[in-house]
């Protein structure tokens, strides 16, 4: 018999403090997904996100890939607006115009005037490491973390022969959500609710069979199709990679799906899909994709908003988890206690 596992109190998906806290422990420390080297093939290509409320851009240089804080030296102006787009040689910041080489170091102070004891050495921009797994490009605030290789071991070996090499970009979606980041990544964590939740999704996978196991920083979900000869989106096979990445497999290729905290209460959902060329090229097959990822998201939308306005409400303080179908959301709740602890 399994031991009898508690939720966490409702307060940590109301209050403003333990967001903060999250923000400095949880998204600071961890290795988060910016874009794929597809859109950094040429100098100066630049990829932009906010993460946790930090704002930052990984930057193709010379011989490599570079990673920043979105964050002008002088008073904090943006270097780069939009998601994605080319720089040119420089990085230069829209609110002064202090110019920075694409390896960090400030090129020009512009119009600033001699001031003792500035030295423009003292004022690189504030670097991130940056790493990559299999062309997907990921970014990490916290020079201590492991390396990203240890963080994605096990999807690595899950993923085995899959050949992602030619997958292309088929689009971006996002989608805003009234909840807490975490009360949305609980509710990815566990097919509990599939078959009174996503009828559509329970059509094609067998929820009956869904499995959840927990390997390293990487919890996997796994369903049978119930047709295998049918054209279904999905292949059956779903990762999140802590803290905050679902990994959506797809009999065409894959969708990379970022739960990105905007406060307290508000998530937005970023989602890139990366199909096979001749899929991707094909509007009908795109948009089939597309609708599939629409509804359930429709779907998750609405009871994640449903049971964050009770949550707000203030009757319901702590519950239990299933010890067969809620694993996933036990390991997660734990790995949030024990970063902000």
């Amino acid at each position: 018999m399994s031991k009898l596992h508690l939720t966490s109190p409702a307060e940590v998906y109301r209050d403003p403090a333990t967001y903060d806290a999250e923000r400095k422990r949880v998204f600071a420390g961890s290795w988060q997904f910016i874009g794929h080297e597809s859109e950094l093939r040429e100098t100066g290509d630049v990829v932009a996100a906010t993460i946790a409320g930090f704002p930052v851009i990984a930057v193709k240089t010379g011989d490599g890939v570079k990673a920043f804080h979105n964050v002008c030296r002088h008073r904090a102006g943006p270097l780069f607006d939009g998601e994605r787009g080319n720089c040119g040689a420089s990085l230069t910041c829209k609110y002064h115009g202090w110019s920075y080489a694409l390896d960090g170091r400030l090129r020009s102070a512009r119009d600033f005037g001699a001031a003792d004891g500035f030295d423009p050495r003292n004022f690189s921009l504030f670097s991130l490491r940056v790493e990559a797994w299999r062309g997907f490009v990921f970014v990490n605030m916290d020079e201590a973390a492991p390396p990203l290789r240890e963080w994605t071991q096990p999807l690595e070996a899950r993923m085995g022969t899959r050949d992602l090499s030619p997958l292309v970009h088929a689009g971006r979606k996002t989608h805003d959500i009234g909840c807490n980041w975490k009360l949305y990544a609980e509710n990815y964590l566990e097919g509990y609710h599939i078959p009174l939740v996503h009828r559509g999704l329970d059509a094609e996978v067998d929820s009956a069979k869904y499995e959840v196991n927990v390997e390293g920083q990487v919890c996997f979900h796994t369903a049978p199709l119930r047709d295998a000869r049918a054209e279904a989106v999905y292949d059956g096979l779903w990762a999140f990679l802590w803290p905050n990445l679902g990994v959506n497999v797809y009999g065409n290729g894959l969708m990379l799906e970022r739960m990105m905290p905007m406060g307290s209460s508000a998530t937005r959902l970023i989602y890139d899909y990366y199909l096979r060329p001749e899929i991707a090229a094909s509007a009908s097959e795109r948009e089939r994709i597309f609708a599939m990822s629409r509804e359930v998201t429709a779907e998750d939308k609405w009871i994640c908003e449903r049971v964050q306005a009770n949550i707000a409400a203030g009757i319901y303080e702590q519950g239990v988890l299933s010890p067969r179908h809620e694993a996933g959301v036990a390991w997660f709740q734990g790995a949030v206690g024990q970063a902000l602890r």
